[in-house]
């Protein structure tokens, strides 16, 4: 499934949601046949920060994404994402959000501008908006000389700087970010930083990014949360969290508290299988 299939001018504020957040949950779960795999999460993020949700593998992270981006149906529990109510506006949470998932979704065989006018499309904005907001996209990204060559020749870098580009031509009030930078050496790894920032700067656009690399959080994340076996178990900046461990803890010191060595790795052939099901119902 594509999440873009609808324009953002069209989507209406949910009954109830509270100006504020960005993403709002209460009892948010999804289970696999009969294993719980995000367990009640109750997440807050503010409209206009940057979140950081970190864990270890199996922890729920990339289910909770998925239902957020409605690429995964809750099976109980409710969310507001974007003004717009996971459930009874899923279309409309499509329209207002931008999604970069863990593997890399840009076709190869499309140039750079290729692939961003085919997002433009997607988006359905206006013929008469494309041409500039591409070449708004690929300056900011700084893709304008690799613009018109085949992607697949592409560094990973710039294949995620691409990526960005076309998950945010609509402007979205919110973009969701599955590791971005898995994978990436650290010049690239900064360069994906830089732009990020840049997005909240020029746009206020809200950025909820998942991560392994402590690095990052410390680099990007106003807050953070941290899931252990599918539950948000905490939530505050990076100072305050380390600040409970103590005087020189670090990041790594605050998630090795609360995961320890105890490492689930989830059921991620249900969640796949699941996926693939939901994308093929929403065509």
């Amino acid at each position: 499934m594509d999440i873009r299939n609808v324009p953002a001018e069209t989507a209406s504020v949910a009954p109830g949601f509270e100006q504020g957040y960005a993403v709002r949950t209460r009892g948010l779960t999804k289970a696999f046949d009969g294993h719980v795999v995000v367990d009640h999460v109750d997440l807050e993020v503010r409209d206009g920060e940057i979140f950081g949700l970190i864990g270890p593998n199996g922890a729920g992270k990339s289910t909770l994404i998925k239902m957020l981006t409605t690429l995964l149906p809750p099976t109980s529990g409710e969310a507001t994402v974007a003004g717009c109510d996971l459930l009874r506006e899923a279309r409309l949470v499509r329209a207002r959000i931008g999604y970069v998932p863990q593997l890399l979704s840009a076709d190869g065989a499309l140039t750079g501008r290729e692939n961003l006018l085919l997002s433009a499309r997607l988006y359905l904005l206006p013929r008469k908006e494309r041409a500039e907001r591409i070449a708004e996209a690929l300056a900011m990204t700084g893709l304008e000389g690799a613009a018109d060559r085949p992607a697949q020749n592409y560094s990973g870098g710039m294949l995620r700087r691409l990526e960005i580009a076309q998950s945010t031509l609509h402007r979205p009030r919110l973009l969701i970010m599955d590791e971005p930078t898995v994978g990436l050496d650290p010049v690239a790894r900064n360069a994906i930083w830089d732009h990020v920032r840049d997005l909240r700067t020029r746009f206020g656009t809200t950025i909820l990014i998942t991560t392994h690399v402590m690095e990052e959080v410390e680099a990007l994340c106003d807050r953070v949360g941290i899931l252990h076996h599918g539950r948000l178990e905490k939530v505050g900046t990076p100072a305050a969290l380390k600040a409970e461990i103590g005087p020189d803890a670090t990041l790594d010191d605050v998630f090795a508290q609360i995961a320890g060595t105890d490492i689930e790795m989830g059921d991620e052939h249900g969640n796949a299988r699941e996926s693939r099901r939901s994308a093929i119902g929403h065509g």
